[in-house]
């Protein structure tokens, strides 16, 4: 069975983002210093939306407005996003032994999976593009999953030590949310 994380591409405004905030994981050992998107685990029987705006809450102390989910362009990873995982996941892991195999519990079973990112091992994410309330690039300070937080332009965020599974998201986002940007 799979479980659904959330997380949300905050940037300054949705409707002109110069901007991306980015969080630098400060744990587990295996992803420590690489980069993601804030968000967390969606517990059960909890909205996934309800459960994004919790874990900003939490996490960072902010409210946000959503944009609309940036649906998945993928519904398996690939083998390059899977050789980057068994890299990170070479000396240990959580998700060491969950890289390679059967990923038939991670396949959309619905139009609203079907929206979902794969990630690593039983995990997709869905993701919504969001914006401070009020609008604007505050210096945030990370909570204790995060080492740094950072805002980032359009034209520096690959420049960034992304999690393999979220550099196909990171893409999207970019595309969505700023075509004139996009490859």
């Amino acid at each position: 069975m799979s479980k659904l994380v959330v997380a949300a591409a905050i940037v300054d405004e949705l409707s002109n983002p110069q901007v991306l905030l980015c969080a630098q994981r400060s744990y587990p050992a295996e992803l420590a210093g690489r980069w993601e998107l804030p968000g967390g685990k969606v517990e059960p029987g909890e909205d996934p939306a309800a459960a994004l705006h919790r874990e900003l809450a939490e996490e960072l102390g902010v409210r946000v407005d959503l944009g609309q989910v940036v649906p998945a362009r993928i519904a398996q990873l690939d083998e390059a996003t899977r050789q980057a995982w068994r890299e990170l996941y070479a000396q240990g892991g959580r998700y060491q032994d969950q890289v390679d195999g059967d990923f038939s519990a991670n396949r959309p079973q619905d139009a609203q999976e079907a929206r979902d990112w794969p990630l690593v091992g039983e995990l997709r994410m869905r993701v919504w593009p969001a914006q401070l309330i009020p609008a604007g690039t505050p210096e945030l300070v990370p909570g204790e999953g995060h080492q740094e937080l950072r805002w980032v332009p359009w034209d520096q965020v690959f420049d960034l030590d992304w999690l393999p599974a979220d550099l196909p998201i990171i893409a999207a986002i970019r595309d969505t949310l700023r075509p004139d940007l996009a490859d």
